[in-house]
């Protein structure tokens, strides 16, 4: 029994999460974070974090790490120079794509890059059927030119992607070992492996992205790799996935693709086991960091997973958790457009130079400068006294907006404050009003570095009624990595009536999945006793262009199977669209196996409810901002370690710690639970 380490690795600071199975001690470290590259911050910090608590890299018996190395590989557009082999007649269909306009009426909007250049992208004369015959077999010596033509144009990575070939392989199969004989040193991605369903653009697209960022998640793990090894550290490493499970580095490299919202999902996997916890199944995730913001809705104890979505841009099929994401942190950039308005985001100062207040050379104010300077944040110093900060640099940043906008600077810092909370709330609104869910029906779970700072602003602005946050809130994703289990998702598509479909059909495509599963679970050495299977179908009416995803009962196939699959789909149509098609054809569509190993996670302990007074934790006051007084007002400071269950902070005040800080305005109050969570609520 030793120390899990999580360590969740941010575009502004790297968060480590530290817990020792035999005691149940929590500690925290949270360091800059080094994006020239992530894995310097990643071994200074866990060194220190270890050092702090004079414990031996030999003692830590687990390590999960979040990244952002493949998101901000696709943003930053530095992926490695990719070739495409596809079917002849379709190596434009990357770039044509589903000729969507996603912006219809902005004349301005620009569209993604495309990843692969033109004369990189080689058609080759073959053909499957969508029935999976071969009408045409593969021309292997087209296929040999071409890809002697991409060694020579130096590409590092090859995606291949030919027609249907999620119903036949062979194809593909045949292009890989090819490939791999004349590019021996190219990373090579086919899409039966990466994405075998149907909807050839969207496969596509998911393998291109996956051959793109394949050789930079390679050099990253490998120097990630080196590094632990350098400091002794001997427990098997995890990443985790978009779908909130952790993966082994060796499939991490493999499949990049399936990492896009690796930090994020974590942090929905810790908010699900403080619903646990605390018997509240009802919760709207709120996690801003200092680049961006990420939401999720969590209803009944889960987190909607989807097969499908737009990231930066380009359509990935992967399973993921169904996070929306805006860009506004506490490091996003505040300027004045040419109509003469605030803007907030989506540009950000990072990491380095930071923000204005620290000192590095930013001009430009941000969301943190205006916290600072209306002192919701320590005016001298972040991360408990390790990080000095100057409130006179945020005044003068803000002061070059408050002037163009005939304001003074605190209205102007205040009025900035508003914008990036409307920004987040129309976030929470796609993810929540927008799908038939009332967020006044939910609790609102703040986290991340600043989302304490604002959760009381934006359940305002929704009416939300609850708050909750997490004790160690700016490190959740990372405590998140240590609540998580080993899971991969299995995924074949085959399009059948529900009405006529033979219940030995799809009994037989469920056993298919199943195998590949059994396999899965031997190469990770699962025991039988930790594996877990969850099936679903995506399911439609027929005509449909989206399908849902129902869950499938475990066990042999059988009538009452397929009555339990109708009524899933039928209910959950209701609840997105508002309506049933009665009498219309419901089609199924791609059938997924959720495959898991039951792993040992980090628990806590309930503490028995004290004292109501808090006092014991005061450790002073300041004047900081007033909403309601539209002015400076003494705030009592309270040490939010030192809160203990059944404490009552009736604000104004401020709970500051370590990773964050937390406003309680005036008339909420702020209630310490036998977790030693902050349930905040209005008077």
């Amino acid at each position: 029994m030793g120390w899990r380490i999580g360590v969740d690795s941010g575009g502004t600071f790297t968060d480590i999460c530290l817990f020792h199975e035999e005691t149940g001690r929590i500690e925290v470290w949270k360091v800059p974070s080094t994006p020239r590259d992530p894995s310097l911050a990643i071994g200074e910090g866990v060194v220190e974090a270890l050092e702090r608590l004079d414990a031996a890299s030999g003692e830590v018996g687990y390590f999960g790490h979040g990244t952002t190395v493949a998101t901000n590989a696709l943003i930053q557009q530095r992926g490695a120079p990719t070739g495409l082999i596809t079917t002849e007649g379709f190596r434009d269909l990357l770039e044509i794509g589903r000729q969507k306009r996603p912006d219809l009426y902005d004349i301005r909007a620009d569209k993604p890059k495309t990843l692969v250049s033109r004369d990189l992208r080689f058609g080759i004369a073959e053909r499957v059927r969508h029935d999976g015959s071969v009408e045409h077999p593969l021309d292997e010596p087209a296929l040999r030119a071409a890809a002697r033509k991409l060694k020579a144009a130096g590409v590092q990575s090859v995606a291949i992607a030919f027609l249907y070939s999620f119903a036949h392989t062979a194809h593909e199969e045949l292009a890989l070992r090819i490939l791999a004989e004349e590019l021996p040193e190219a990373f090579i991605s086919a899409s039966h492996r990466i994405a075998p369903e149907f909807r050839e653009f969207e496969r596509m697209s998911t393998t291109v992205v996956n051959a793109y960022l394949g050789p930079v998640m390679r050099g990253y793990v490998r120097r990630l790799e080196g590094r632990l090894k350098e400091m002794g550290l001997e427990a098997v490493p995890h990443l985790t996935q978009s779908n909130g499970g952790v993966i082994g580095f060796d499939t991490a490299v493999e499949m990049p693709v399936r990492t896009v919202l690796s930090g994020p999902s974590t942090g929905v996997v810790a908010a699900l086991a403080l619903g646990e916890m605390t018997g509240n199944e009802n919760l709207i995730t709120f996690d801003m960091g200092g680049t961006s913001t990420d939401v999720a809705l969590l209803r009944r104890g889960e987190c909607r997973l989807v097969g499908e979505a737009i990231v930066h841009g380009y359509p990935i099929k992967a399973p993921m958790l169904d996070i929306h994401t805006v860009g506004a942190g506490g490091g996003s950039l505040v300027h004045v457009d040419s109509g003469g308005l605030i803007k907030v985001g989506p540009r950000s100062a990072g990491a380095f130079p930071g923000p204005a207040c620290y000192g590095h050379g930013t001009a430009e104010p941000t969301v943190t400068d205006a916290n600072v300077f209306l002192q919701n944040l320590d005016p001298k110093f972040l991360l408990r006294g390790r990080m000095p900060i100057r409130r006179d640099l945020a005044e003068a940043a803000l002061r070059t907006v408050a002037d163009k906008v005939g304001m003074d600077v605190a209205e102007t810092a205040d009025g900035i404050l508003d914008i990036v909370t409307v920004n987040m709330a129309k976030a929470i609104r796609v993810i929540s009003v927008q799908r038939g869910h009332d967020p006044r029906d939910y609790t609102l779970v703040a986290f991340g570095g600043a989302g304490p700072l604002h959760a009381a602003r934006l359940a305002s602005e929704l009416e939300m009624r609850q708050i909750l946050v997490p004790l160690t809130p700016g490190i959740l994703c990372a405590m998140g990595l240590l609540m998580t289990d080993l899971r991969t998702d299995l995924s074949v598509t085959r399009l059948a009536s529900l009405d006529t479909i033979e219940t030995n059909a799809l009994d037989e495509i469920f056993s298919g999945l199943e195998r590949r599963a059994a396999a899965w679970f031997a190469a990770e050495n699962i025991p039988p006793e930790a594996r877990i299977l969850r099936r679903t179908a995506d399911v439609r009416y027929a005509g449909q262009n989206y399908e849902i995803a129902v869950p499938v009962p475990a066990g042999p196939i059988d009538q009452g199977a397929i009555a339990a699959i109708r009524q899933g789909f039928l209910a959950d149509h209701q609840q997105l669209y508002g309506f049933i098609a009665e009498g219309e054809e419901i089609e199924l569509v791609t059938y997924r196996l959720e495959a898991s190993a039951r792993t040992e996670k980090a628990r806590f302990t309930p503490q028995p409810i004290g004292s109501k007074d808090p006092w014991h934790a005061g450790i002073g006051e300041r004047p900081a901002w007033c909403r309601q007084a539209r002015a400076f007002r003494n705030h009592k400071i309270y040490d939010r370690l030192r809160l203990t269950p059944g404490n009552i902070v009736e604000g104004p005040a401020i709970i500051d710690q370590m990773d964050t800080t937390t406003v309680v305005p005036a008339g909420m109050t702020a209630r310490v639970d036998a977790f030693l969570n902050l349930i905040m609520e209005a008077r």
